[in-house]
């Protein structure tokens, strides 16, 4: 055995008293039995099953008829700010790497056309926007002029609730004090500080240094300026990582004590992903190291007060997301897990995603074609998916999953007319092995995840999935 692949200890990674999980290798054989990657399910079906024979029409029909019957579902608003100074290896999103800042200027004025394109088409339909994000690439590339001239732009443009959750990442090497109060002004009042890993072999092998100390002062002035929730990014699997550096890195996180924690694995597909060619398979964690990576993260995280709000979110039981899976009230959408009840989403920007009623469209990728097309005059969407009422009911029961962590047949029943143990038999077969491993219940009345199931919720919420997952002969029975 490696002397990186050490066996767990709790005395080096001390796990609660009262811990949910096993401390023995029960956990790590399920999770190597168990845990496999797949979606997140920010939507379903997701934007891979989107074709380029649904597009800008589409679109276009479905804001109009937003308003049809009086009825308006909430809006939620997403801007995609591609640019970044520096390419970090590890990143999958898409980005434009460039020092020039003067490349957002054609850009702002690119976002600010599509807007007012949304707006003339749905004029009546717009509700007031309940939430909004700012992701990318790195948002605070822009300056404080732009940023400024962006977010009142779109308020000029889109009705904002006087309540809305406004959130924007940060990566923590563009900000300081002063910057972070100015989004405040703004109006922002979320923050994720995307840090990924605190030791600095890894930091250099994913090209992404950054000091404890420069996070730690950042995290203390977005307390002094009153951001409602500030959340940490980490990620597991990345190059040079072993238990002795990670189990550093959530020892300064602990410290920080952000009030919410996303942990993702790292997926390694560097023929997709130009940027991490750069990262040698050899510095990459094995399989069995993974495992007892994720395995540690939860235990510390547990054990240093957090709850496990699933898939990969911690958050302080005080925290809205932990008191909404309390109470039955979480939901979980484009932004990931949230309190804010299912809106229609509006996506800006070059890649970004839009989901109006059963609609789910993307705009093109390349930052040439979107600016072009957007110059034009016309819509950026090149494919697009429309829900069936399959996938409505798919959507139901995998967000069920996820949000509430039990599915109640006679709700279904009630909302769908169908008799669900029927209707997905197949689906509830493939969820024998999680009760056989103690990770759910299976009743006739509905199915109930365990404690120790929330560890696996991506890999039940996939046996719903009638597009990934499945071998050919199933899927052909679900289609």
């Amino acid at each position: 055995m490696s002397a990186d692949i050490l066996p767990f200890n709790p005395v080096l990674y001390p796990a609660p008293a009262s811990t949910k999980w096993p401390i023995n290798g029960d956990l790590s054989s399920l999770l190597t039995r168990f845990d496999r990657p797949g979606p997140r399910y920010t939507s379903y079906p997701t934007i891979d099953q989107c074709v380029e024979s649904v597009g800008a029409a589409a679109f276009t029909d479905a804001l109009k008829a937003r308003c049809v019957g009086g009825l308006k579902r909430p809006l939620s608003l997403y801007v995609h700010v591609p640019f970044c100074e520096s390419v970090c290896y590890y990143c999958a999103c898409n980005k434009v790497v460039t020092k020039k800042h003067d490349r957002s200027t054609q850009y702002l004025n690119r976002l600010e056309k599509e807007a007012l394109m949304v707006a003339r088409i749905a004029p009546t339909g717009l509700s007031p926007v309940t939430q909004f994000h700012m992701g990318g690439g790195t948002p605070t590339f822009l300056n404080d002029s732009e940023l400024l001239g962006l977010v009142e732009g779109l308020k000029r443009v889109f009705p904002f609730s006087a309540k809305a959750e406004m959130s924007i990442e940060v990566d923590p090497r563009t900000v300081d004090e002063n910057r972070l109060l100015h989004l405040r002004s703004l109006g922002f009042n979320r923050i994720s500080f995307g840090v990924q890993d605190f030791d600095p072999a890894v930091q250099k092998a994913v090209h992404r240094e950054q000091s404890v100390d420069s996070v730690s002062t950042l995290l203390n002035a977005a307390r002094r300026w009153g951001f409602e929730s500030i959340n940490v990014d980490l990620i597991h699997g990345l190059p040079k990582q072993t238990l002795r550096s990670f189990s550093t890195t959530l020892d300064r996180v602990i410290e920080l004590s952000p009030d919410r924690l996303a942990l993702y694995g790292y997926a390694h597909l560097p023929s997709r992903f130009k940027p991490q060619r750069r990262i040698h398979d050899a510095d990459l964690p094995d399989a069995a190291t993974r495992v007892m990576l994720l395995r540690m993260a939860i235990e510390r995280m547990q054990a240093a007060g957090y709850e496990y709000i699933g898939m990969d979110h911690f958050a302080k039981p005080q925290d809205p997301l932990a008191v909404a899976k309390r109470q039955g009230r979480l939901h979980r959408n484009f932004q990931g897990y949230t309190t804010q009840p299912d809106a229609d989403l509006i996506g800006l920007g070059v890649s970004a995603i839009s989901k109006v009623g059963n609609l789910l469209v993307q705009n093109v990728r390349e930052l040439p074609e979107y600016e072009d097309r957007i110059g034009r005059g016309e819509l950026a969407v090149f494919r697009g998916h429309e829900g069936t009422r399959e996938d409505s009911l798919r959507h139901a029961a995998i967000m069920a999953l996820l949000c509430q962590g039990e599915i109640h047949f006679s709700d279904f029943s009630q909302a769908f007319w169908i008799d669900f143990p029927q209707h997905f038999a197949l689906e509830l077969g493939l969820l024998r092995p999680f009760e056989d491993a103690g990770l759910l219940m299976l009743g006739p009345d509905g199915v109930r995840v365990t404690d120790l199931g929330w560890l696996f919720i991506r890999p039940m919420a996939m046996c719903f999935d009638a597009y990934a997952g499945r071998p050919q002969i199933e899927r052909s029975k679900l289609l």
